[in-house]
């Protein structure tokens, strides 16, 4: 399976704002960002011309980052967005909002979503029951995510349950700390996902 090797925080520096991609790393003194605010790379204090294709390859690129997902699986699931009723770069969100990893890292019981994805391939989550080692399994409404029996006692998992409450829950997911489960109530409507991207540029990108 085909995914970044690199370093993570480049990317942030990059898109020139924190992607949260290190968990606490990110909001300590240490991130890089605050250390060195510009691009990577010899010209990277040079300014650019943002052009018009740029903003939109940039705002591609930051999306696609901030959910761990490469270029091929990313145009799949924008394929997949305009094929859909309703607004495409709201479909788009949607889709990546309801990734088994993000749904994990989302109810706090992975510090990033790098960390949820290894959890799941890990074997340590179940949905309805059944343990799922994909990251990219899509969730639905009324599914019930779980932390299997046997990987409950698991460092990163009561680290989850000590730090309870620490990070907002968006509405349309329910997390049990306690238990170590998570309900999905519904499907996420563009205005609880805080996710900083301009979606609509994504669209003009690859409707061109």
């Amino acid at each position: 399976m085909a995914r970044y090797t690199g370093a993570d925080c480049k990317r942030c520096r990059r898109e020139k704002q924190k992607l949260f991609l290190k968990g606490s790393k990110c909001e300590s003194a240490k991130c890089p960002i605050e250390i060195r605010p510009y691009p990577p790379g010899e010209h990277g204090r040079g300014r650019t011309k943002d052009s018009e294709y740029l903003l939109q390859l940039r705002e591609k690129q930051k999306c696609s980052r901030i959910y761990g997902v490469l270029e091929k699986q990313f145009v799949n699931y924008y394929k997949e967005a305009n094929q859909k009723t309703g607004k495409t770069g709201e479909n788009l969100l949607r889709i990546l909002e309801t990734r088994l990893d993000n749904v994990v890292y989302r109810a706090g019981f992975a510090k990033s979503r790098d960390h949820a994805r290894q959890l799941v391939r890990h074997g340590h989550i179940t949905v309805n029951g059944r343990k799922t080692d994909i990251p990219s399994a899509r969730v639905a409404t009324n599914d019930i995510i779980e932390v299997r029996e046997g990987s409950r006692n698991l460092t990163p998992f009561e680290v989850a349950k000590a730090e309870a409450g620490e990070r907002t829950v968006p509405a349309w997911l329910e997390a049990i700390p306690s238990n170590l489960r998570i309900l999905v109530h519904s499907m996420p409507e563009r205005q609880v996902i805080d996710t900083q991207v301009q979606e609509q540029l994504i669209v003009e990108l690859y409707s061109k």
